[in-house]
């Protein structure tokens, strides 16, 4: 058995014996590793005689209500799979935590290509456009499903989605709270005073990033989209200014951000471009000012990497990365209130 991350974390044998009860055609024994990175849901790699599957847990220890809902990612992804939606095939549901020490998840291992760093450093002009119009065209196809035919509709709540949001990391924020952030104040006042009316409900991913997602080696299709924990109904400008956030950040080499890398040669589409697409696949006429989106979103961020840090004070974060990622929280916050003063706040 080989570990990676926290070590050799799961009990192989009680694993074993889980699979060997519920997953159809499940032949041991098993070795597994942890994936690295990923601050949320530990994830492993499960290679067994009858093949390779993947794992995801909630942490162990005490955790916040509602946060790494497992049993929620398992219901989305087994309801959207029969639609031919990018998802791995669910496989099998744990809720006992007594098995491995918490609930987790059974999915299919998706072999593709998974791109961190979404200037594409190594693919063509050609490539690098063919697959971020892939991007727009999952979420587009994603957002227009008929959430109620598939049985989710009591998946969330329909209406309010961004004062509900707010509210809830709000919530989190609170709950996690280490230290006082004149801007992160300013924020929680903000944001409730100003929510954006919502026009169309639908499902939301609530993660939906290049590195979610698994393509495929030789052409731009998406195989998978990946981390549902933060799906759930609401407005689909989230998701939609959730990816748009990337073309105002700025590259970091691994990382998503691609402002001032688009256009032209580097094959990369604008965010005019990406716009009018994603309107065009969802019979939008356009989006509203996305600056008071940007800052919800980074709002919402800041709030899970707080959470993040309270874990990794607790000794309860699950990656070696938790402590560089605790100390980005006002840099956050800053980033928030800055969208906020572009779009309106005083």
């Amino acid at each position: 058995m080989s570990g990676e991350g926290t070590g050799n974390d799961l009990d192989s044998d009680a694993l074993t014996a889980w699979m060997d009860a519920n997953v159809a055609g499940f032949v041991g024994p098993i070795t597994y590793r942890k994936f690295s990175g990923g601050q949320s849901n530990p994830t492993y790699q499960i290679d067994a005689k009858s093949g390779a599957y993947v794992l995801r847990r909630k942490p162990f220890g005490d955790i916040l209500p509602s946060a790494h809902a497992v049993e929620r990612e398992y219901r989305v992804i087994a309801a959207l799979h029969p639609t031919g939606f990018p998802v791995a095939r669910p496989l099998g549901l744990c809720e006992d935590k007594g098995v491995i020490g918490a609930p987790f998840y059974i999915m299919e291992m998706v072999e593709g290509r998974t791109i961190w760093d979404g200037a594409m450093p190594d693919d063509t002009p050609d490539r690098r456009g063919d697959r971020y119009d892939a991007l727009v065209d999952t979420l587009a196809a994603l957002h227009a499903i008929d959430y109620e035919a598939i049985g989710l509709g009591d998946y969330g709540k329909p209406g309010n989605y961004f004062e509900r949001q707010v509210a809830r990391w709000t919530r989190q924020y609170r709950l996690s709270q280490t230290d006082d952030i004149a801007e992160v104040e300013q924020l929680i006042d903000f944001l409730p005073a100003t929510v954006p009316a919502q026009t169309r409900t639908s499902i939301v991913h609530g993660d939906y990033r290049i590195d979610n997602m698994i393509f495929a080696q030789g052409s731009p299709r998406v195989l998978a989209v990946l981390d549902w924990e933060l799906s759930t109904l609401g407005d689909p400008l989230a998701d939609f200014a959730y990816l748009a956030m990337n073309w105002v950040t700025p590259p970091d080499e691994g990382r998503a951000g691609i402002s001032g890398m688009t256009g032209g040669e580097t094959g990369i589409p604008t965010l005019e471009q990406i716009t009018q697409r994603y309107c065009e696949k969802t019979g939008r006429d356009g989006v509203p000012d996305l600056n008071w989106y940007f800052s919800y979103n980074m709002f919402r961020l800041m709030a899970i990497v707080q959470g993040i840090k309270k874990r990794w004070i607790d000794g309860n974060a699950s990656s070696a990365d938790a402590e560089a990622m605790a100390a980005r929280v006002p840099g956050l916050a800053q980033a928030s209130w800055h969208f906020a003063v572009k779009a309106g706040a005083e």
